[in-house]
């Protein structure tokens, strides 16, 4: 197989999130209810991430990452921690999710949107760089659109522009702007391999979430382009021998979902983003066909064939006929494999066990090497 599937996203990949340990769970109860204090929950998450390195490494993957173990959320956390961004209290959440619910949150902007040097998540890089050694480190952060799509187009009945951002470009500008400082100070602290997670475009696939935001006189195609030409601003900043990628999701709270539809309607738009690979959600017949990817070009796709919400293995056959079906779009060499998300989005996590999710690490990586041999 050639040279670059050495290189990330790797042939056989995770998305980045992990289930919580039940010491885990109790120590930030614990830091809630001012048991504990900050220093002694930073112990409590530094033993469990350092347990779960050697785990991801026993496990043969060829990147570690934190598991997003310091955060409850996999996007809130990292936006709210934004200059000029703030997080507020909600009745709902912005998706209906097709089962248990999240606790209702949104955001607002109070001023200028900037990545700021003392942002919580460089020394949650850190900590997770020291832990890893000289190991290969990946990390997780949500994409520009989601500090967007979340107040301006979920929010949209309810966003009050602040007078820096009544014309909407600038608010695109700045937020670009933000993730090239963010870029860069990862990059200066030894990150080599992010990635973006975006919500964004598995809600614009399906019909039923454009039909209700057209009624609200939301252009989601323009949306959509405006999100591209954000996101290919931002990675201008990205150094040559870093990797960027992006995992498209349609929801995976507590094993659930909240949108579904092939990436017909937005695979043309969504591969003129200057990503170095696409992970996408394949584990079932809500991202329907392979037939979008022939938009990708040159462009590496990590099929998400695998789900990570339920704990039943796929047969591993299947799945190499699936792969071998997106041939037929993409060739091979361009192709990799992962689970269609994390396993743990929330603090939540899915409903399977650690042992279930390790073993659908292990199914990932033995298909991998039965396909790039």
């Amino acid at each position: 197989m050639s040279e670059p599937t050495k290189q990330p996203p790797f042939i056989y990949d995770i998305v980045g999130s992990f289930l919580r340990p039940a010491s885990l769970k109790q120590a930030r109860a614990d830091f809630a209810e001012g048991k504990i204090s900050k220093d002694e929950l930073t112990k409590a998450e530094d033993e469990a991430i350092a347990d779960l390195v050697a785990k991801e490494k026993a496990a043969g993957l060829r990147a570690v990452t934190d598991g997003e173990f310091r955060r409850a959320m996999w996007h809130l956390d990292f936006l709210a921690a934004l200059d000029g961004v703030e997080e507020i209290d909600a009745k709902a959440w912005s998706v209906e999710f097709k089962g248990p619910k999240p606790k209702g949150a949104q955001l607002r902007f109070t001023g200028k949107v900037d990545f700021c040097k003392d942002h919580p998540f460089l020394e949650h890089y850190r900590r997770l760089r020291d832990i890893a050694g000289d190991y290969p480190t990946k990390l997780t952060i949500p994409s520009p659109s989601m500090l967007h799509l979340i107040p301006c187009v979920r929010g949209k009945q309810t966003y009050q522009p602040i007078e820096r951002y009544q014309d909407e470009s600038a608010l695109f500008h700045d937020i670009a702007i933000a993730y090239q400082h963010a870029i860069k100070a990862f990059y200066d602290e030894g990150c080599r391999y992010l990635q973006f997670d975006d919500t964004a475009w598995g809600e614009f696939c399906d019909q039923s979430k454009r039909e209700a935001y057209a009624a609200q006189d939301i252009d989601l195609d323009k949306v959509a382009q405006d999100y591209v030409d954000m996101i290919n601003l931002a990675l201008e900043a990205k150094p040559a021998d870093m990797t960027i990628t992006t995992h498209i999701c349609r929801g995976n709270f507590r094993s659930t979902w909240f949108s579904s539809g092939g990436y017909e309607p937005v695979a043309k738009t969504l591969f003129g983003a200057n990503y170095d690979g696409f992970f996408l959600e394949y584990d079932s017949d809500r991202a329907g066909d392979f037939e979008p990817l022939r938009y990708a070009k040159n462009r590496v796709v990590v099929l998400g064939l695998v789900t990570s919400k339920f704990p039943e293995l796929e047969d591993e056959d299947a799945v190499i006929a699936r792969i071998h079906e997106a041939q037929r779009y993409v060739p091979l060499d361009q192709l990799r494999l992962s689970t269609q998300c994390g396993f743990s989005s929330t603090e939540e996590g899915n409903v399977l066990t650690e042992d279930e999710q390790w073993a659908k690490i292990a199914l990932v990586k033995r298909i991998a090497e039965r396909v790039w041999k």
